[in-house]
């Protein structure tokens, strides 16, 4: 066993009070973040400073002398969770280096989420306002979150990554500066544009406007951030076919699109490339009902393992089969369970929506002898 490091754990009541207290000018401690979990949420932060690596969790107990962590490394990986306690009473915890990265297995579930229903906001890492658009995150598997950054200016956030499996961020309204590695100088990621952000490729973001909106959509739903205070960006060197864990950082811009029919007929859909830069991991798709195409209503079904739609804008009616009828518009979500039949009415002729489905291929059934409602 190699112990690589050491932290010692600190209860936290209020995870942002308490980043700000050791971290801020005032009192000028002089600790910096290092790690946060979930950014969208956050329960547990890591901080280092003076030679000293703390880590603030809520779900910590304040009973006893202390604790202590030992991160450490075994050559065959089996490192089991250890605790020790030293003669005056110090807890000493034998943990894994590595931060695990597991994705719990799909809870499947029909889930509508709407804007006019008032989900709370919350104040998450760098000041965004997030908004959680699938609450029981299908049992872990996923996270979609609505994120606003109200006011322009600079955004102050650091050099950081995700320990993730797929993660897409698409800008919904005004425009945000973004810098990744290996990827060239920063630019502009306008309203209609997607990014994905391979698992560990470090990324900054700038500066917004004013009224800024992104979805971003990650899986697991609990992924740790990591702060790089060594990296700075943009790096030297212009590398569009670096791989992270077999994905390519993918950028797609809504004055490139090319439009093709979708699985559902009477609609089109515009490709973004993330099926291919993540070599079928995922795939993200805009849609529209097809210009002077019949309305044909098509109850279909679907066997994607995770199926997520946002409606970015106009409205329509989504039945479900027992699952009633939704009237859904800008800012509404909804997940669809496999084998579960639905249909779309009352598409406005602005309609158009965000559709991301893990693993990136698969099949539509549609069912030419069902009418839904039932």
């Amino acid at each position: 066993m190699k112990i690589e490091s050491a932290e010692i754990l600190l209860p936290s009541k209020g995870i942002a009070e308490d980043v700000e207290f050791w971290t801020s000018p005032n009192p000028g401690l002089g600790f910096r973040m290092d790690q946060i979990y979930p950014a969208d949420d956050p329960r547990v932060v890591t901080l280092t400073g003076h030679g000293l690596r703390l880590r603030l969790d809520k779900s910590a107990t304040s009973v006893g002398p202390g604790t202590v962590r030992l991160l450490c490394r075994e050559s065959d990986s089996q490192l089991q969770r250890s605790e020790l306690t030293s003669p005056s009473g110090t807890r000493v915890e034998l943990v894994s280096a590595e931060e695990p990265m597991s994705r719990p297995p799909t809870k499947h579930a029909f889930i509508a989420c709407r804007l006019r229903d008032n989900a709370p906001w919350v104040v998450g890492r760098a000041g965004m306002h997030y908004r959680d658009l699938i609450p029981a995150r299908l049992g872990g598997a996923i996270i979609a979150s609505h994120i606003h950054i109200p006011d322009a200016g600079p955004v102050p956030d650091n050099v950081h990554y995700h320990t993730v499996g797929f993660q897409l961020i698409h800008c919904h309204a005004g425009w945000v500066r973004l810098v990744y590695e290996d990827q060239g100088e920063p630019f502009i990621l306008r309203a209609g544009d997607s990014v994905i952000q391979p698992p560990q490729i470090r990324h900054r973001v700038l500066e917004s406007s004013g009224g800024l909106q992104v979805v971003e959509v990650g899986v697991p739903a609990e992924h740790l951030t990591t702060i790089d205070h060594e990296m700075e960006l943009p790096t030297p060197h212009y590398r569009p076919d670096r791989e992270w864990d077999g994905q390519k950082f993918v950028h797609s811009r809504l004055e490139d699109a090319v439009w093709g029919p979708w699985r559902v007929p009477g609609f089109e859909a515009r490709d973004t490339g993330v099926e291919d830069g993540t070599k079928g991991v995922a795939a993200v798709r805009v849609v529209r009902p097809a210009a002077g195409e019949d309305q044909a209503i098509s109850v279909t079904s679907h066997d994607s393992d995770i199926l997520f739609t946002f409606v970015l804008s106009g409205s329509c009616t989504l039945h479900g089969e027992g699952q009633g009828s939704q009237v859904l518009s800008e800012g509404d979500a909804y997940t669809l369970p496999p084998d579960l039949k639905t249909c779309l009415t009352d598409c406005s002729a602005d309609l158009s929506m965000l559709e991301v489905s893990l693993p990136g291929r698969f099949n539509t059934t549609v069912h030419p002898q069902d009418k839904l409602p039932v």
